[in-house]
């Protein structure tokens, strides 16, 4: 239910609900087509008649409460529901009235029966209500009278005769709120983690030290809460106290990040049939919280309230999904979205304050654009690939916001190069610097030209500096499946080096100046090659989870699986296969493997070289938090929870969890107090397969989902 603050549902309807209001028949709204969009009188009259229909047994006549459900209308409903938005009133009926039939109603009778509370309430709006969230949120129930209730309708209500005692103060954490500026998100005041990685610069770094090397092994659980059951990949954020979090079945969350206390809960309605995707951020500016939602849209909300301000679709084509999550820069939200359709993926951008759309990019070039002719002659309804399921991130110092683009699983019409043609298959596998307000291109660079393994580059972009010949130089670091990590100019997209985590066998050249990467002729799969053994597997390799960049050491720390794949040949002639050269891909391990598949890296980014290294029997499923305590926190398959020394990759804390923990840690701090916060919810890819390999490996029969808050004891 959107908005419902920390009272909960218990304040709503009392034991009966309102299971009365609906009863168990729907008012046929067919004359709703002979009444005006903005006729509200007429609207109500159509609620009364639904209500008299099927309400008044339960609730009276007048809506003033019957023999089983409380009234709806007068002093004692509005000290539940006064000064909240309709739109939790309609909401709540939606959801759960009728009992048996929960949503079963036409959104136009719900809307009438809206409009006649509120009518009888003593509230108006200006037209008639629509089934329309933001329209909903901005029409609110008239205050409750200043009398105290009796609470005599029945169980329930506080006796007068006994005074309370006094109780803790309960901070309100949106007292002093201020909007939150572009120079907050590229720089965060230490508390705070405000956008995907905790800055705009990806770093997945926190400048917080009270939890330390020598304090770490007496962290404990602070609060935790249950989230809707599901998959759940989302990294939360933190501002001010306030912690925010995305939910499965597309809600969010508000709590406050010192003990959890529910602040406010959004839940979108989604249309009968969407395939529910979870996301992996979502993104603060100004005074909004925006996420992407699996119907394919846009949603800013009050991050003060939950109540949505605008909703806007992300595209009208088919076939798009959304699991990453928006990207806050510069007055503009972007949005990237993944698809297998013909056409590529896209990445849209809206203005943060009105919602309008500024521009679409999509992601494979066509005919006549920037890397049009570079998909060896093949049309441009038929290049397919190009996907964007990660959040980008931003260089303040140069304006531009930086996005990774995925491979194409359509490998065959680019495998063998036309004569006359170019077969590299721009954006694919590369990194778009892209101007947020105009959607302008400055550069790219592609990591991995025409790839035919299914080792795409779409994750972090991380903004730092190194040493570059003797001087700092500011530079994007990314790394695909290939546990290859480049490092580009951030101004100009110039190819500056590669450093390699050693774990795969099949490139055995990278241009010094170009940074191109040139597979093994022996190791190029297709039907015609028969099987063909490659290193990392086509799940990674190093994969989505993010990395952590310590600007002060100037180490990338990195997880991986060291799994590899046997690229096999349909076993029907006719069949494409996964990749459409014709071959599926299998896990195999290498040989001589000791069965230590997770690996963890330290990796100095300026000379190149592995700075340690430690390996677990259960792959990692979660990315890497580093902070100014030494710290780096990570988890793995087995539902471990690991806190590591940074320096020396050394374990020296771990805690088990009810679920696979798959989303990005991170760390805040409250009144002084620093945490450290995690979700579970196995679902993303790396929860899956890898149970072939290390056959013990068993995910949790029950899919649920939890926010677990660490700290050091009082």
């Amino acid at each position: 239910m959107k908005g419902i603050g920390s009272r909960g549902r218990a304040l709503l309807w009392g034991s009966a609900g309102i299971a009365g209001l609906l009863g168990a028949g729907s008012l046929a709204m067919a004359q709703a087509g002979q009444t005006p969009a903005a006729d509200r009188a007429a609207q109500v009259e159509l609620g009364r008649t639904a209500y008299a229909k099927d309400c008044a047994a339960c609730h009276g006549p007048e809506l003033a409460g019957g023999q089983f459900a409380p009234d709806l209308k007068g002093p004692e409903f509005l000290a539940r529901w006064g000064t909240r938005p309709v739109a939790e009133l309609f909401d709540y009926m939606h959801a759960s009235m009728p009992p048996a039939n929960a949503g079963g109603l036409s959104e136009e009778t719900y809307a009438a029966l809206a409009a006649l509370i509120l009518e009888e309430n003593g509230g108006t709006a200006p037209a008639a209500l629509a089934a329309d969230e933001v329209q909903l949120a901005r029409v609110m129930l008239p205050a409750p009278p200043l009398q105290r209730m009796s609470g005599e309708q029945g169980v329930g209500g506080l006796s007068r005769r006994y005074p309370l005692p006094p109780g803790p103060k309960i901070p309100d954490r949106f007292a002093n709120y201020t909007p939150v500026t572009q120079a907050m998100l590229s720089d965060p005041a230490p508390q705070n983690w405000l956008t995907w990685r905790r800055s705009h610069l990806g770093l997945g770094f926190s400048p917080l030290r009270q939890i330390d090397t020598g304090n770490v092994g007496t962290l404990r659980v602070a609060w935790a809460q249950a989230l809707p059951p599901g998959a759940n990949m989302n990294e939360p954020l933190v501002r001010d106290g306030v912690l925010y979090v995305f939910g499965y079945g597309d809600s969010v969350h508000a709590f406050d990040a010192a003990d959890g206390r529910m602040l406010w809960t959004y839940k979108r309605r989604l249309p009968e049939g969407t395939a529910l995707t979870s996301k992996k951020t979502l993104a603060l500016f100004g005074d909004k919280v925006f996420t992407a939602t699996s119907d394919n849209h846009l949603v800013a909300l009050d991050a003060r309230t939950g109540r949505p301000v605008w909703d806007v679709r992300l595209t009208d084509k088919s076939g798009f999904r959304v699991p990453g999550g928006p990207l806050a820069a510069d007055g503009v939200v972007m949005q990237g979205l993944a698809t297998q359709e013909a056409g590529g993926g896209l990445i849209v951008a809206f203005d943060s304050e009105t919602g309008d759309k500024l521009w679409e990019f999509e992601t494979v070039a066509k005919p006549g654009q920037v890397g049009g002719d570079t998909w060896n002659g093949l049309p441009g309804d038929q290049r397919k690939g190009g996907s964007q399921w990660t959040s980008g991130t931003y260089d303040p110092e140069t304006g531009l916001a930086l996005w990774g683009v995925a491979q194409s699983y359509d490998t065959g019409p680019l495998r063998d190069l036309k004569p006359g043609e170019n077969n590299d298959a721009l954006f694919t596998n590369a990194t778009l610097a892209i101007v947020p307000r105009t959607g302008e291109l400055k550069w790219y660079f592609q990591h991995m030209k025409n790839d035919q393994y299914d080792l795409d580059w779409v994750f972090d972009r991380v903004v730092g500096t190194i040493e570059v010949d003797g001087r700092p130089r500011r530079v994007v670091i990314t790394g695909g499946k290939e546990g290859l990590f480049d490092a580009v100019d951030a101004a100009t997209g110039q190819y500056i080096k590669t450093v390699d985590m050693g774990i795969q066998d099949f490139i055995e050249r990278i241009d010094p100046e170009t940074g191109d990467k040139f597979p093994k002729a022996e190791k190029l799969p297709g039907r015609d090659k028969g099987a063909v053994f490659v290193c990392p597997h086509g799940g990674g390799g190093r994969n989505w989870s993010p990395t952590s960049f310590n600007p002060d050491t100037r180490l990338l720390f990195v997880n991986a699986r060291d799994v590899c794949m046997d690229m096999v040949p349909t076993a029907d002639p006719s069949a494409p296969g996964f990749l459409t050269t014709g071959v599926n891909i299998q896990y195999a391990p290498r040989e001589g493997h000791d069965g230590r598949f997770g690996v963890l890296q330290a990796l100095d980014m300026e000379s190149g070289e592995i700075v340690w290294e430690t390996r677990r029997r259960q792959t990692p499923d979660m990315g890497i938090l580093t902070t100014a305590g030494g710290l780096l926190f990570t988890g793995w398959m087995d539902r471990q929870f690991v806190a590591y020394d940074q320096a020396t990759g050394k374990e020296l804390w771990s805690t088990g969890v009810t679920g696979v923990p798959n989303a990005s840690p991170i760390t805040y701090a409250v009144d002084g107090k620093q945490y450290v916060a995690i979700v579970t919810g196995h679902g993303n890819p790396l929860a899956f397969g890898i149970p072939d390999v290390i056959p013990e490996t068993q995910l949790p029969p029950v899919n649920s989902s939890a926010l677990y808050v660490f700290a050091l004891p009082d």
